[in-house]
């Protein structure tokens, strides 16, 4: 993990944003209504040196980055930090083609339809998994038929 950047608590997610087309912006913050919709409790803050807007749950007495918002000029992506343990029975996943080891994401571009209910629901799925043990998230494999997506 990148050190935090000192600057980046002062750095609201919208004057982030606001170097993006109108597009990209708005899909933005659809889906971060999304995540504060799913984790009202999650703490948002931008991220400069990942260029995204990166999310954390409070666990105890630290916070667990679990999620993200990630413009870029032509779309804008919907991660999670422990994808790769999620259930996905739609296939909206992504990053198993790039071999990516755990995070998993959504990609929207403008004119795209949002399906906003089934990210929330993976969000709340992403919040639960990163509040959990390493332990407890491996014997989720152990708990289900699971293999690696790029071998099914």
């Amino acid at each position: 993990m990148t050190a935090r950047r000192a600057d980046d608590d002062a750095f609201p997610p919208e004057a982030f944003l606001s170097a993006y087309p109108d597009e990209i912006r708005a899909l933005a913050e659809t889906l971060r209504a999304v995540v504060r919709r799913a984790t009202p409790d999650a703490i948002e803050r931008v991220r400069s040196g990942w260029r995204l807007i990166g999310y954390d749950l409070p666990v105890g007495r630290r916070t667990v980055y679990f999620a993200w918002v990630a413009p870029e000029p032509e779309h804008v992506h919907l991660g999670w930090q422990h994808g790769i343990f999620m259930d996905d029975p739609d296939r909206m996943l992504e990053g198993a083609h790039l071999k990516l080891r755990k995070v998993r994401y959504t990609t929207f571009r403008p004119g795209d339809t949002i399906p906003e209910a089934a990210l929330v629901e993976l969000t709340r799925q992403a919040a639960g998994l990163a509040a959990m043990s390493r332990e407890e998230r491996l014997a989720l494999t152990l708990d289900r038929d699971w293999a690696p997506e790029a071998a099914r």
